[in-house]
């Protein structure tokens, strides 16, 4: 069951240390939203705005995201939409759901970013480190990934 059933929004330049619950910071800036998450576990949650993540509609009054927030490495696993700022709560899903959305992500991300090569230019020997674009960076920062 979700704590919060709405979420206010906050337009800032940068998303705060401490997240106040029931806010929804979004940077445009930074292309990217932030907020504790919905079932009250306390934890942070960021969606960044890109072609293959979400995306953020502000309709003049409430926020909505797009697709829905599914927080499987989060120990609660709560999943939600966002629409004009009010938290819908959405069904469980299994592992080999996880595992197949995964896999539809990361088949779209190559799409549209092109393919990664297998070993990265600024790990082979003998090579200047290459320099990772602002997605990448985001991508990494927001997943743990390198």
């Amino acid at each position: 069951m979700m704590r919060h059933k709405r979420l206010d929004h906050r337009f800032v330049q940068h998303i705060p240390e401490r997240l106040e619950p029931g806010v929804l910071y979004v940077s445009m800036e930074y292309a990217t939203s932030a907020h504790s998450c919905c079932c009250g576990c306390g934890e942070e949650v960021v969606a960044p705005f890109t072609p293959t993540d979400w995306k953020m509609t502000f309709d003049g009054e409430t926020v909505s995201l797009r697709p829905s927030i599914g927080n499987w490495m989060l120990k609660c696993r709560s999943h939600y939409v966002i629409d004009r700022g009010e938290v819908i709560e959405a069904g469980p899903w299994s592992d080999e759901q996880v595992k197949a959305e995964r896999r539809r992500d990361r088949a779209a991300k190559a799409r549209f970013y092109g393919q990664t090569p297998k070993v990265e230019p600024s790990v082979q020997p003998g090579l200047p480190k290459a320099k990772l674009g602002f997605w990448r960076r985001l991508w990494d920062w927001t997943f743990g990934r390198s």
